[in-house]
């Protein structure tokens, strides 16, 4: 199924860019060689050879010219004169205030902050102020040049992201291989061995993959990417030394990559940063809307897990499937429904303010790493483990492991910038809109949906800039910000995970984490909507 993926990505993107590219050749979009009209204003009364001003179109030409609506534009620019050819070259300042189309074509200039072009003077209005002509660079291909910058850039960030967990790797490996040859890693398995059992009914309760299991779940929940990242790498490690058949994904990492994708967190750290230097009133009024999201993904995706891990199945082993399950159900939707009663009848408050919750759960993080270390370290020199030695041999496993993934990590990311810089995203956000538009998802917040398993400085930056559209504390600045805290990147989670040991069959993994992050969206919207809408 990933060979499909992979594909898919790579030739939607490529496709959509040509397609796209086609498009505005055909309209002559960005009108090359064509002059606008514009109104030059000069710091001094008389133009120099070198000279500061200022551009500014009205709105009425600028509409007329390239078919977009605007208010008055005014940019910054710098003009050189040219004696031999009679004009002004015009290096043009491009910032977060100037028009899309504009942005566009600087972007496929390759310089984002100037667009240049030549300048003819007309008359002189008044003292420093004269009517004049532009001709900007011309422009093509810039979709195809989005995906070709994209598929260079995305291969360069997947070999760093590879790199920086080097130091990462080695040392939460380190500490590891102390607490497993102590015997505290079989201690930790056994506290949980109730929800493990269940969970991963496959995996002896014994083995070691189960300590680190609960270690990475522990830190995915607590905000430790760093420390579950690790974690979360020796699980998978553990886990193929019990698969039988090797490159082909067993049922315990599906299961465990699906409370991975659902990515529950007790404090969506990034999301509040961004509210709060957005200005919200209440920052952390999203936790508990982001749990409930995350939670909903999680019990969706362990849910579809175990159910599709049976298949292929006959009806009736189908319907003694679900009369078998009738309890575990039961209890699902009894579950759900008390979460939605304690958030929205405010019973929480009893326990405390969102603030003082948040607070006690960032000391509690802030303290997780330095204890795990100190204990695991004390742990196992009381247990007589040379712990400077297993150190070592630990933290090599760790070096090793994160240059295994870098070609995983290279042909996945990769896929991904060229499916979002081709406009892929944008086609695919037009045809399903009409879809979620029936159960009252808006419009606004749906590419945040579709970004979030893709990418998440993707995700980040859509939810960024929708905060600074419609406000922090509107429906939508609460939305989008419960999403980004209700599932994970999924695809960059399947391609670190299953490409630290080599797994090229996914069975349904793909379709487990995309099951949670629609649980996770469907959730997120619910909650809000009772809360906020």
């Amino acid at each position: 199924m990933l060979n499909y993926i992979w594909l898919g990505l790579l030739a939607l993107g490529i496709f959509t860019a040509v397609a796209l590219d086609i498009n505005d050749s055909a309209s002559d979009k960005f009108h090359n060689n064509k002059p606008l009209s514009i109104v030059l204003e000069t710091t001094s009364s008389d133009l120099k050879d070198r000279s500061e001003a200022t551009i500014h179109v009205e709105p009425k030409n600028f509409s007329t010219f390239y078919g977009n609506k605007s208010s008055e534009v005014s940019q910054k620019a710098t003009l050189n004169y040219n004696n031999a050819e009679g004009f002004y070259s015009v290096y043009l300042v491009v910032n977060s205030s100037s028009p899309k189309v504009w942005k566009d074509m600087a972007s496929a200039s390759g310089n984002e902050e100037d667009l240049s072009g030549k300048l003819w003077l007309g008359k002189q209005i008044e003292p420093g102020k004269y009517s004049a002509w532009i001709v900007f660079e011309s422009v093509s291909m810039l979709k195809m040049k989005a995906v070709t910058n994209a598929a260079i850039d995305y291969a360069g960030k997947a070999v760093n992201i590879a790199l920086g967990l080097v130091g990462i790797m080695a040392l939460w490996l380190g500490i590891m291989k102390i607490a497993e040859q102590a015997g505290l890693i079989a201690i930790i398995a056994k506290s949980v061995r109730p929800l493990t059992r269940f969970l991963f009914p496959d995996v002896p309760q014994d083995h070691p993959a189960i300590g680190s299991i609960v270690m990475n779940v522990s830190a995915n929940m607590l905000g430790l990417g760093n420390a579950a990242t690790p974690f979360g790498l020796k699980a998978m490690e553990e886990l193929e030394r019990l698969n039988t058949k090797k490159g082909t994904a067993t049922n315990a990492m599906i299961t465990f990559l699906a409370i991975n994708t659902a990515g529950l967190t007790l404090i969506p750290a990034t999301a509040i940063a961004v509210r709060a230097a957005s200005g919200s009133s209440d920052p952390a009024i999203i936790i508990g809307t982001s749990i409930f999201g995350a939670t909903c993904a999680t019990i969706a995706g362990i849910s579809a897990t175990k159910f599709l891990e049976k298949f292929p199945m006959s009806f009736s082993d189908f319907l003694g499937l679900l009369k078998s399950s009738w309890k575990m159900i039961s209890s699902l939707i009894i579950l759900i429904a008390a979460a939605i009663f304690l958030i929205t009848s405010g019973a929480l408050s009893s326990i405390g303010s969102a603030d003082t919750v948040k607070s006690i759960i960032q000391i509690i993080s802030v303290l997780a790493i330095p204890a795990i270390i100190i204990s695991f370290v004390t742990f196992g020199f009381v247990k007589k483990v040379k712990i400077y030695e297993v150190f070592i041999e630990g933290a090599k496993e760790g070096f090793n492991v994160a240059l295994r993934i870098i070609p995983y990590l290279v042909a996945m990311l990769v896929a991904i910038g060229i499916f979002r810089a081709g406009g892929a995203m944008d086609f695919l956000i037009m045809i399903i809109s009409p879809v979620t538009s029936l159960i009252g998802f808006p419009a606004e917040a749906l590419p945040m949906a579709l970004m979030r398993p893709l990418s998440g400085s993707g995700a980040i930056g859509i939810m960024t800039e929708t905060i600074a559209v419609h406000g922090a504390d509107s429906f939508l600045g609460i939305l989008v910000s419960t999403l980004n805290g209700s599932s994970e990147t999924t695809f960059y989670v399947l391609a670190l995970y299953f490409g630290s040991v080599g797994i090229s069959k996914m069975r349904h993994a793909v379709t487990v984490g995309l099951i949670a992050d629609i649980a996770g969206a469907i959730g997120a919207l619910i909650i809000v909507k009772l809360l906020f809408g």
